[in-house]
C-alpha cells in the first residue's frame, strides 16, 4: 500500500489502468465495426457476448474496477496539484503543454458522463426512443436499435462530441503512459507522441464513422 501514498505510484496505477482501457476501446471498436457487415454481423456479435453469460459480468466488474481506479487517482492527483499551487505561477511556463494535456480532467469528465449515457442507451436500453426487438433468428436486433438511434442528429452529435474528447484524452494519455513508466527518452519522445496521436485518431475515426455514415445515409434519403 506504500506505493499508493506516493505521487509516482499513483501515476503508475493511472497509467496502467488507462492503457487497459485503451485496449478495451480497440477491442470494442472491432466488435462495433461488425455493423458494416449488416444486421447478421452485429446481431451475431451481440448474441455471442450474451451467450458468455457470467463471464460478461466478470469482465464488466473488472472493467468497472479499472475505470474507478483511474478516475479516483486522476481526481485525487488533480486536486493535490491545485492545492499545491492555489495561486498559480507568477509566470506560467507551458512550453511543452498542449491543449490535450491541459484539458485532461475536462475530457475525462466528459467521457465519464458519456459512459453513463452509453450504458443507459445501448446496454440497459432505458433511454426514451430506444428501439427494442428481436430479428428473424430471435436475437436482439442491435442493428435496428443502433441505426435508428444514429438517424437522430442529436444522438449522433452526443457520440461525436464524446469521440472528440476521447481523441484529446488519448492523444496525451498514451504518450504520458510511456513517460510515467520511464520508457520515454529525448530521442523517442517525438516518435511516441506521434504514435499516441495516431492511435487516438484511428479510434476517433473508427468510432465516428458509424454515426456519421448512418446519419448521412438518412439525410440523403
Amino acid at each position: 500500500m506504500q506505493i499508493l501514498k506516493s505521487v509516482v505510484g499513483r501515476k503508475v496505477f493511472m497509467a496502467i489502468t488507462g492503457q487497459c482501457m485503451v485496449l478495451f476501446a480497440v477491442v470494442h471498436l472491432v466488435g462495433n465495426s461488425s455493423i458494416f457487415v449488416g444486421p447478421d454481423g452485429i446481431n451475431a456479435y451481440a448474441k455471442h457476448l450474451h451467450d458468455l453469460g457470467p463471464l460478461v459480468w466478470v469482465f464488466r466488474a473488472g472493467l468497472f474496477a479499472l475505470v474507478s481506479t483511474h478516475i479516483f487517482f486522476g481526481v485525487q492527483l488533480t486536486l493535490e496539484n491545485s492545492a499545491a499551487n492555489p495561486a498559480g505561477y507568477a509566470v506560467k511556463r507551458q512550453l511543452k503543454a498542449t491543449f490535450a494535456s491541459s484539458t485532461m480532467i475536462w475530457t475525462g469528465i466528459t467521457l465519464i458522463a458519456f459512459i453513463v449515457f452509453h450504458l443507459l442507451h445501448f446496454t440497459a436500453r432505458t433511454l426514451p426512443g430506444v428501439v427494442k426487438g428481436v430479428d428473424a433468428l430471435g436475437r436482439y436486433d442491435v442493428f435496428t436499435m443502433v441505426v435508428t438511434a444514429f438517424k437522430n442528429g442529436g444522438i449522433s452529435c452526443v457520440y461525436l462530441v464524446a469521440m472528440a474528447a476521447l481523441f484529446l484524452h488519448l492523444s496525451h494519455g498514451i504518450q504520458s503512459f510511456f513517460q510515467t513508466m520511464g520508457w520515454n527518452t529525448d530521442k523517442t519522445q517525438c516518435s511516441i507522441s506521434m504514435i499516441g496521436k495516431a492511435v487516438a485518431f484511428i479510434l476517433l475515426a473508427g468510432y465516428a464513422v458509424i454515426p456519421i455514415s448512418i446519419l448521412a445515409s438518412a439525410l440523403i434519403k
